[in-house]
């Protein structure tokens, strides 16, 4: 295996040599063979990764986590500790599906620590998930949700912080448009 300055801590198993440069893989992280990992990731302690997982470039894997066959994860996304993905909407023990249904997380989301994120649903662009909320349907960009079952909460800039009433965030002064529900940066 020829994983170019990846850091694999010695109680870390890792199959796959499809690993970005400048990685970094902990202690108890088990990562089967088919699994693509991206540049400059960060995958904690406790973490298991199966073979039909793609996650993409600085990406924060936080301890505790299971992802499992189906699962996406774009750029800069971040993964709380403990949470859980599925990928069975109708798990029996030992019949398993054709394929399993494909969970994406697109580019700069962030999912909360015990979140729960049920198998076949899409996270947005930049949409946060509170910890311990439910994912049952799939969430657009930049908005925020949380509870059991996740609701609506509002909507977020890409750089964490609440929009205002008028689309612009207190933070970074990016302002966004709202079309409809879907919410995209202004271009100034």
């Amino acid at each position: 295996m020829n994983l170019k300055n990846v850091f694999i801590h010695k109680n870390a198993i890792v199959e796959t040599n499809k690993v970005g440069e400048n990685t970094k893989i902990w202690a108890f992280a088990h990562i089967l063979s088919g699994a693509t990992i991206g540049a400059n990731c960060n995958i904690c302690d406790q973490t298991f990764i199966e073979n039909d997982v793609i996650i993409g470039d600085n990406v924060t894997i936080k301890c505790g986590v299971y992802i499992w066959d189906g699962v996406r994860l774009g750029s800069n996304v971040f993964v709380g500790p403990n949470v859980t993905f599925t990928n069975d909407l109708k798990p029996r023990s030992k019949r398993y599906p054709d394929s399993f249904a494909i969970t994406t997380i697109h580019e700069g989301a962030s999912i909360g620590a015990n979140a729960t994120i049920i198998a076949g649903n899409t996270i947005g662009r930049y949409a946060m998930i509170g910890a311990g909320a439910v994912v049952t349907k799939s969430v657009p960009d930049h908005t925020l949700w949380y509870g059991n079952p996740a609701r609506f909460r509002g909507y977020i800039c890409e750089c964490g912080e609440a929009l205002l009433p008028s689309f612009k965030c207190s933070s970074c002064d990016i302002v966004y448009e709202n079309n409809q529900g879907k919410i995209t940066k202004v271009t100034l």
